[in-house]
């Protein structure tokens, strides 16, 4: 059936029916990559990969001493892997240290609390905040209230996770992380601490970048633990008066440098054409960054290592990406965008993975409209790897998210995540939560797609036909 589609794709380019370019899906390309998904599908070296990483470095916040060793071990294994070309390009990044953060019910009952501080967030006083809470169900709710109700006192957001395959729960309460302590302080809280936004029922926080506004004062801002927060919500039926005592040490150090990590396989006819895919280096630094982004790393990394192995190297240079300080406001990803605004016509697409280690089970695209059967038709083969062909609404990844504004056709590699916010941002990321035959399904899909996108004579852009190629808009991770 797969082969009947394929062809049946490709006689209907050319009798005209769908699309007006033309396209031929040539024998050679066919072979090439199923040889890569057999390839990548008996090798270890994902794993050993991501293993060295999480093992030999562990956590590596931006700015930190651990980042920059990050740095060094993707330097040195990219060019032990034998790419034509390693190198790195300077990135300034805001420095952050997490500190300590405690929190317990005072009254009506005492009961200790697990709690971590989100990253930006400002210490509370040496003698730390008691004060009530105040629960909202959302940000939104939040937004709505008066002012009198929330002055002078702990804000609670008990915004509850979803879980879905594609994790798109995650888009629906992690505003009240990212902006909550704006909205509680414009109304006179003193600190803000939210349910996790994770999925788990572990006794285990989970944090993540922060923001605040200028103009608007600070406030400390913590999550605690999904049972925590069910826990206060069993306080709160016996006494609305719940009285916390909060502490945080942590502190911002200004910034530091640390490096976005790149590594090319030349192509052979078109080598200034560039086909790009990514992920970051950079973690938070409770757990050992395994799933977000060891993982991620691996993949890419791997992809373009059975790439740069071929025989012949593909038409297009296959660039891998190992983006600084994501984690922290996609920082490694705004800065590519800029020192490579030149060239940023050159590139034909883009794609990152940071999103775990689940199976990939679709790919979507963001080209032209006109374009998109014909991509897919490229793109066909990967449907042998357990990759259905799937809609023209990708944000292609939180670093290259902002590249479409600028032109750039990208690609999302859809992940199955149906467990990856129990583990995000939280002590629990570690390799045991890798599975070695998901990851080398990832490396297969993420080499065809490389390959395949390295060859393709589709054109892919303008970036402006089509009602669903609207601006999308990417949350801090």
């Amino acid at each position: 059936m797969k082969i009947y589609r394929r062809t049946l794709l490709i006689s209907l380019f050319f009798t005209g029916l769908i699309g007006c370019q033309h396209i031929q899906l040539e024998e050679p390309n066919v072979k090439i990559t199923k040889q890569l998904q057999q390839s990548a599908l008996n090798s270890p070296l994902a794993y050993d990969l991501v293993e060295s990483l999480t093992v030999e470095v562990g956590p590596r916040l931006a700015g930190s001493e651990k980042d920059l060793l990050a740095v060094q071990w993707a330097e040195n294994k990219l060019s032990q892997l034998g790419f034509d070309k390693v190198y790195k390009e300077a990135v300034q990044v805001p420095v952050w240290s997490r500190g300590e953060a405690k929190a317990k019910v005072i009254s009506p009952f005492s009961q200790p609390l697990v709690i971590t501080a989100l990253g930006g967030s400002v210490a509370t006083p040496k003698e730390g905040i008691r004060a009530s809470i105040v629960r909202f169900d959302t940000l939104e709710s939040l937004k709505l209230a008066d002012k009198g109700d929330v002055e002078g006192k702990i804000v609670f957001i008990d915004h509850i996770t979803e879980r879905h395959k594609t994790g798109k729960g995650y888009g629906k309460t992690v505003g009240g992380r990212s902006r909550g302590a704006i909205s509680a302080s414009q109304k006179g809280a003193k600190a803000i601490v939210i349910r996790s936004i994770g999925t788990d029922h572990d006794r285990m926080a989970h944090t993540g970048m922060m923001r605040y506004k200028d103009g608007v004062a600070k406030i400390p801002a913590a999550a605690m633990s999904n049972p925590d927060a069910d826990l206060i919500n069993q306080i709160l039926k016996r006494d609305p008066n719940v009285v916390l005592d909060l502490f945080m040490s942590s502190q911002s150090h200004g910034f530091a440098t640390s490096y976005n990590v790149i590594a090319e396989v030349t192509g052979d006819s078109k080598p200034d054409e560039i086909v790009l895919i990514g992920a970051h280096l950079d973690s938070w630094d409770e757990g050992t960054g395994a799933i977000d982004d060891g993982a991620g790393v691996a993949i890419v990394t791997a992809a373009g290592k059975l790439i740069q192995d071929l025989p012949q190297k593909p038409a297009r240079t296959v660039r891998v990406v190992l983006y600084a300080a994501e984690e922290v406001g996609l920082v490694g990803g705004k800065a590519y965008a800029k020192a490579h605004k030149h060239e940023l016509e050159k590139h034909y697409i883009a794609a990152e993975s940071d999103f775990g280690a689940g199976r990939i089970y679709q790919i979507d695209f963001r080209v032209n409209e006109s374009a998109l059967e014909a991509i897919q038709a490229v793109s066909s083969p990967m449907e042998d790897n357990g990759v259905k062909l799937g809609s023209n609404t990708a944000s292609g990844g939180p670093d290259v998210s902002m590249l479409p504004k600028q032109g750039v056709p990208v690609a999302s590699l859809r992940q199955d995540g149906h467990d990856y916010f129990d583990y995000h941002h939280t002590p629990n990321d570690t390799l045991d939560k890798i599975h070695p035959m998901a990851l080398q399904q990832n490396v297969a899909a993420y080499a065809q797609f490389a390959y395949l996108m390295a060859q393709s004579e589709v054109e892919l852009r303008p970036l402006t036909a089509g009602s669903n190629l609207k601006p999308v808009i990417i949350e801090a991770k």
